[in-house]
């Protein structure tokens, strides 16, 4: 039987049990398994953590665990460069591109506001997810904490919030991108990018009252719908500035 202690940091404490949040404990395991292993043995997905120190000296996920060994695990670094520490991955989990999981559609949809990359479907399966997230380098996010655990998944983080306003703020917040918002500049039902329009292409396309009454128009790169800043918008602002 082997012997270590382990203690995880800031928000990877959020998957443990109340009796072993912020502090050092003991674990005992066969053998001489995989920090990796240990790690989600303990209910923290692998994606989560992007810097491990055991003994004080940084180690990759394939590093198996010794008699005594004190194994300190951090959460993803987003706001500054770690990439002279770790040992985890070859480049640090900055790429701000996303796909989101079945139970997150409203969310991608805010995401999409904000300017972001986000791919949604509901017709995606787990296995879909992580392929396409792996192929384009997009962060996962997700409620299910058993996809973030799939050998294959390299990028994702746990959504925690129930409510869509906190869980807005909480990927904005979560992943530095207050600085990185770009609103309207994405189609929010198909991902598409959006640019301006002249009136005068469309006069024959939308509603009359609507080409009467409005200005500015702008068309989805992709899907081609047309969007103007209608009685909609005042709400869709508040909803940014809120989140700045």
């Amino acid at each position: 039987m082997t012997t270590i202690t382990i203690r995880f940091y800031e928000e990877l404490n959020d998957f443990l049990p109340y009796e072993k949040k912020k502090k050092s404990y003991k674990i005992f395991v066969n053998g001489s398994p995989s920090v990796k292993n240990v790690i989600e043995r303990e209910g923290v997905p692998h994606t989560e953590v992007d810097l491990i120190l055991v003994n004080s000296n940084s180690v990759n996920f394939t590093y198996h665990v010794k008699n005594n060994d004190y194994i300190s695990v951090y959460p993803v670094f987003e706001s500054f460069d770690i990439k002279n520490v770790t040992k985890l991955r070859e480049t640090p989990l900055r790429i701000i591109k996303f796909i989101l999981d079945v139970h997150l559609g409203k969310l991608a949809r805010y995401l999409r506001l904000l300017g972001f990359d986000s791919l949604y479907d509901n017709g995606y399966k787990d296995d879909e997810i992580a392929e396409l997230s792996n192929k384009d380098n997009r962060i996962i996010l997700t409620r299910d904490k058993g996809l973030l655990q799939r050998k294959n998944v390299k990028r994702g983080y746990w959504i925690r919030s129930l409510k869509i306003e906190n869980q807005i703020k909480e990927v904005v917040k979560r992943f530095d991108l207050y600085n990185k918002i770009k609103p309207f500049k994405r189609c929010m039902i198909c991902n598409g990018n959006i640019k301006e329009i002249k009136k005068d292409m469309l006069q024959y396309k939308i509603d009359k009252y609507i080409f009467n009454n409005y200005n500015c128009f702008y068309i989805c790169l992709s899907c081609n719908k047309i969007f103007w800043k209608g009685n909609h918008y005042p709400n869709l602002e508040k909803i940014i500035n809120n989140i700045k």
